[in-house]
């Protein structure tokens, strides 16, 4: 593994260099891929293993969409029985709740060597409540992908890849982790960080409910909110709230940190931001305290597990982000989404435009 250095602590990762694609390939050999679900991961997952050469079959119980993907009924598209049935190397990639309520089911194709494969720490970190206990005869392992299916794919496609999370939990066969190395790789991987099943879903939890979605869309709303109550109009509250924020400065972290972004700011933004930002972190780190701890102590997953497990679950859902839809800030979104300048120039460093990023 190469070490880096990451803001003083040194880690061990794999690149796809020292890990190459034909040591993936000869390290899976001829062995099945049977790929469980075809849901938010499975397909991107799925297609990418098969481009990159391996031998890869799909079990679904609703198959419209893995046949609009190309797969055949009865070559490489099966039921989830004849598909574990088949498979050798089981990624089972259908929902948390899923796996739950297909986990009695699955455990019966488990046969000794195979190697069962997780895209999520939930069901074995979970087990109490999801009741998945791998047997002792196979391989227990994880790759996961640090991004939606629909990215997973895309970065393969141009190139590009994602990079993924993997742990060996169970090596039964002693050769887990060159399998694990070898599907992270086979989903197109471009660097594989080490890590455990724990450490996975304790930080992808926290995650998905604080900043990557929860607290993001939260302190969007209070900000937006605070504007319209001080008669700001829908389109500015929301192009100071969102747009800026996700077609300008959020591409310049993403190019360069944070701290590139500051110091191309006007001295106005850089001092308001530097002064207010110690007051955010300590009005939120409470709540992100207290939701770690719901994360650990597992009622966040057994929240999860009760609302989709509910047959009505679809309908609660709907309803929810309808309302988030139908909201005015977001029906505001819209409308502005559909005023952005067509054409080749875009947000970058080599072309900075956005109110205060040039201004004196």
């Amino acid at each position: 593994m190469a070490k880096i250095n990451f803001g003083g602590v040194e880690e061990e990762v794999v690149t796809r260099e020292e890990f190459t694609l034909d040591q993936a390939r000869n390290a899976i050999g001829g062995e099945t891929i049977a790929v469980i679900g075809y849901g938010v991961q499975a397909p991107a997952q799925a297609l990418n293993l098969k481009d990159n050469g391996f031998n890869v079959i799909i079990g679904a119980r609703s198959q419209e969409r893995a046949l609009a993907d190309g797969w055949e009924a009865g070559k490489d598209l099966f039921s989830i029985e004849e598909a574990a049935e088949k498979g050798d190397i089981i990624l089972f990639l259908v929902s948390d709740a899923g796996q739950k309520q297909l986990w009695p089911t699955l455990k019966q194709y488990l046969k000794p060597g195979n190697a069962l494969v997780f895209s999520h720490g939930f069901g074995i970190v979970f087990d109490d409540q999801m009741g998945i206990y791998p047997p002792e005869g196979v391989d227990v392992l994880l790759v996961a992908p640090k991004g939606s299916g629909l990215n997973v794919r895309r970065n393969f496609l141009s190139g590009a890849g994602i990079n993924s999370s993997f742990a060996v939990k169970q090596d039964a066969t002693g050769k887990a982790m060159e399998r694990c190395l070898a599907l992270g790789i086979g989903v197109g991987s471009g660097f594989l960080f080490p890590t455990t099943f724990e450490n996975e879903v304790y930080s992808d939890l926290t995650g998905e409910r604080g900043i990557l979605m929860g607290a993001l869309c939260g302190v969007m709303e209070a900000q937006y909110d605070v504007l319209r109550a001080n008669g700001h109009s829908p389109s500015e509250a929301f192009n100071e709230t969102v747009e800026e924020l996700t077609q300008s400065l959020i591409r310049l972290v993403d190019e360069n940190g944070m701290d590139w972004m500051y110091a191309n700011c006007s001295v106005t933004a850089q001092r308001g931001a530097l002064d207010w930002r110690p007051r955010f972190k300590a009005a939120t780190l409470p709540v992100f305290k207290e939701l770690y701890q719901s994360v650990r102590e597992g009622k966040e997953a057994a929240r999860t597990l009760d609302m989709g497990g509910r047959p009505d679950y679809k309908d609660i859902l709907k309803k929810e982000l309808t309302e988030m839809a139908e909201s005015e800030m977001w029906a505001t979104g819209r409308e502005v989404r559909k005023l952005r300048p067509k054409g080749e120039a875009s947000t970058s460093t080599r072309g900075i435009a956005g109110r205060g990023l040039d201004q004196g």
